[in-house]
């Protein structure tokens, strides 16, 4: 594993890639435009159609984009907890979860800084508050997407709507804060796992509406066994949760008998 180097900034946001050698010029462009104050990480699984080899060409001619280039494919959960680390390791104060291929819209990076500036720990891209929207995307999506999150607030007695979503900026402290070494989760799960980390330590944690428009170059990394794989954890973690809320009340029963006796 290799990366480029730099002094710490302000904002970082990162880009998981696979084979996406056509999206990658246009992303960091718009990330550019968008916001020019923000540092960006590549951070590429080994791509076999050049995607890092091009990221590195770009890194070179902008002091802005930085690579971080992995082994292999390891899945999007491994890719972006290389890429916190990497952030916290070079002193960002805000760092971005962001798609490469534009599904993720640059152009709304800023409400999400501005909810973190306001206060917010972690800040989610929400396609399903009052004004935010998915375009392209067919009705099998939507309602797996709106299934799962009712699922997983049901399950997990949290309000938030999108919290399978991927676009979304942390504050780092707030990420020091959520044990990431003891994250295993992917896809859809991993995203979920994150928020749920950030809802158990206490962090704040608040929604931004966003535009999702699906990707039109490229093919989706979506598959059954993510959605499979998270459907599991979520009852798992919800049984868990369960079961402490439960130990908790009897508890404060028992307490509340011994006192009264």
């Amino acid at each position: 594993m290799s990366t480029t180097t730099v002094r710490g900034a302000g904002v970082l946001v990162v880009i998981p890639t696979y084979n996406e050698l056509e999206n990658l010029p246009r992303i960091l462009t718009r990330v550019r435009t968008s916001t020019p104050e923000a540092h960006i990480l590549v951070a590429d699984d080994n791509s076999p159609d050049g995607t890092g080899a091009l990221a590195d060409e770009l890194a070179r001619d902008d002091d802005h984009v930085h690579v971080l280039h992995r082994a292999a494919k390891q899945g999007l959960g491994a890719a972006y907890l290389n890429g916190f680390s990497w952030g916290l390791e070079h002193g960002y104060q805000v760092i971005v979860e962001m798609d490469a291929d534009g599904s993720h819209q640059p152009e709304q990076l800023p409400r999400l800084l501005a909810r973190v500036d306001a206060g917010s720990d972690l800040v989610l891209g929400s396609r399903w508050v009052p004004g935010g929207e998915v375009v392209n995307w067919p009705k099998h999506r939507e309602v797996l997407s709106r299934g799962g999150n009712a699922y997983t607030r049901v399950v997990l007695g949290m309000s938030l709507r999108d919290a399978t979503g991927g676009y979304r900026a942390f504050r780092s402290e707030g990420l020091r804060r959520m044990h990431l070494e003891n994250v295993q989760s992917q896809g859809y799960c991993f995203q979920v796992d994150l928020v749920w980390r950030a809802l158990e330590a206490g962090l704040q944690v608040d929604e931004v509406p966003i535009t999702f428009v699906e990707r039109s170059l490229g093919s989706s990394k979506m598959s059954q066994a993510i959605v499979v794989e998270a459907l599991a954890r979520v009852t798992r973690w919800g049984a868990r949760h369960r079961w402490r809320q439960l130990r908790r009340r009897v508890r404060r029963s028992r307490a509340a008998v011994r006192g009264g006796g």
